[in-house]
C-alpha cells in the first residue's frame, strides 16, 4: 500500500540552513592552526538579549513567576507597551487590541497568510525575498507572483510594477530593510503602496522585522498609511532575542478574532517567560542603539573594502544587517562560490539561490551582524583572496 504524502512535504529547504549545516560542519574537522569560521551567513546578532531584559528574565523565575499560558494575542501590559512604541517611534496610535504578540515572525506569517488568503489566491512580492515568504505560501496552496527588481529600484517593487498585474493579486508582501538586500521604501514609496492596495482591494502584509536597524533614511510603518495593512514585527532583530521566538502584529480589525482564533488552535500562546523578558527589552534603548551603531560601522567598512576585494557591485544597504553582491562577473554561480570560499577562506555566506530561484546564482548574501572585530577579520581575508 503506498500512503498519501501531503503537499508540504514538497516544501523547499530554506537553505540558509543548509549553509549553517555546512559551517558546523568545516568548523569541526578544522585543525588547531586553521583559520576559525567567520559566520556571515546567518541574520543572528552576535550579542543575545539586552542585559536589563533578560536581569528581568531571572528575576521572574527567582520570585516563582508562575509561568504558563496567557491570552492567544499575549500579555495584555506587552501589547499596551507595543502600542506605545508606535506613538514613540513613528507618532501612530495603534489600539492593543489590534496588537497579537506571536512566537517570532516566523509564527505571525501563516497566521497573516491563514487569515488573509484562500488556497488558489495570488499573492505578490519582490525577488530577491525571505524564502519562507514563498515556501510558506505554497505550503498553504497560494501562489507567489514574483516581481523581479534590480538595483534600479533597490530591489524593492513600485507602483508602476504592480499597475502590470493583470489580474490584481489577492496580497502583497513588503519587506524594508529587506532580507537579503538590506534596502528600504522610503515613506513617500510606502505610503503610495500602501495607497495602491486600499484602492485596489489588495492585502498588505507589511514585513518590518528590522525596523530600528536602519542607517541613512528614517523608518515608516505601513499601520500610518493603511488601515487593512497587517504588520509582522519581531524582537529578533533590533531587540537581539533570536532565540526567545516572540514578535508581534498589527492587524486591520476586521482579521483580529480570525487571527485570536487560529492563533489559539495553532499556538495558544507564544512562551510568557519571552514575552515578560521581550516587555523589559522595550527599556534597554541605550544598549540596542549602541549595537546598532556597531552594525552601522561594520557595514560602512564592508561597503569601503568589499569592492577593493572584487565584489563591485552591492545592494544599497541602508538598513537590517546584510550586503547583497552581485558576482557575476566571478565566474561561478553562488553555491559553488559560497561553499569555495568556505573552504579557501572560512567565511560562510549565502548563495543568493536562497533568495531568488531565477537570478540568484548571481549574487551571495553576506551578513555583518556578529562582531565588529570578525567582520574587519572577513574584509582583510577577502582582500587577501582576491
Amino acid at each position: 500500500m503506498v500512503l498519501k504524502i501531503g503537499r508540504g512535504s514538497d516544501i523547499p529547504p530554506f537553505r540558509v540552513m543548509d549553509v549553517i549545516a555546512a559551517a558546523n560542519a568545516h568548523a569541526a574537522k578544522r585543525g588547531p592552526h586553521d583559520p576559525r569560521v567567520i559566520r556571515m551567513e546567518v541574520g543572528q546578532p552576535a550579542l543575545g538579549a539586552p542585559f536589563q531584559a533578560v536581569e528581568a528574565a531571572m528575576a521572574a523565575l527567582h520570585r516563582g513567576h508562575a509561568l504558563g499560558y496567557t491570552e492567544a494575542f499575549g500579555l495584555i501590559s506587552l501589547r499596551h507597551r507595543i502600542s506605545r512604541h508606535y506613538q514613540d517611534w513613528y507618532g501612530t496610535q495603534v489600539d492593543p487590541a489590534r496588537i497579537a504578540v506571536t512566537t517570532g515572525a516566523s509564527g505571525a506569517f501563516p497566521l497573516a497568510f491563514l487569515s488573509a488568503f484562500d488556497p488558489g489566491d495570488s499573492v505578490a512580492l519582490a525577488a530577491p525575498y525571505y524564502p519562507p515568504y514563498v515556501n510558506i505560501l505554497t505550503a498553504l496552496g497560494m501562489k507567489p507572483v514574483i516581481l523581479e527588481t534590480g538595483p534600479e529600484t533597490r530591489f524593492q517593487p513600485t507602483v508602476a510594477m504592480l499597475e502590470t498585474l493583470d489580474p490584481r493579486p489577492a496580497g502583497l508582501i513588503l519587506a524594508s530593510p529587506c532580507n537579503p538586500a538590506g534596502t528600504m521604501l522610503h515613506r513617500d514609496e510606502l505610503s503610495a503602496i500602501a495607497q495602491w492596495c486600499d484602492a485596489n482591494g489588495v492585502r498588505l502584509v507589511s514585513d518590518e522585522i528590522y525596523h530600528g536597524l536602519h542607517y541613512d533614511s528614517p523608518i515608516a510603518t505601513a499601520t500610518a498609511f493603511s488601515p487593512s495593512a497587517i504588520v509582522i514585527n519581531s524582537f529578533s532583530k533590533y531587540f537581539s532575542m533570536t532565540g526567545w521566538r516572540v514578535g508581534w502584529m498589527v492587524l486591520p480589525e476586521d482579521l483580529c478574532r480570525p487571527v485570536e482564533r487560529l492563533a489559539q488552535n495553532m499556538f495558544i500562546s507564544a512562551p510568557h517567560i519571552a514575552q515578560l523578558t521581550a516587555e523589559a527589552a522595550f527599556d534597554c534603548g541605550p544598549e540596542l542603539d549602541a549595537r546598532r551603531d556597531g552594525y552601522q560601522r561594520s557595514r560602512d567598512l564592508l561597503m569601503e573594502a568589499l569592492p577593493r576585494a572584487g565584489f563591485t557591485r552591492l545592494s544599497a544597504a541602508e538598513g537590517a544587517f546584510y550586503l547583497y553582491a552581485d558576482i557575476s562577473d566571478r565566474g561561478e554561480a553562488s553555491p559553488a562560490f559560497c561553499n569555495r570560499m568556505l573552504q579557501e577562506l572560512s567565511i560562510a555566506a549565502t548563495p543568493g539561490v536562497d533568495f531568488d530561484a531565477r537570478h540568484g546564482e548571481r549574487f551571495v548574501r553576506f551578513s555583518y551582524c556578529g562582531g565588529e572585530a570578525e567582520v574587519a577579520e572577513a574584509a582583510e581575508r577577502l582582500l587577501r583572496w582576491s
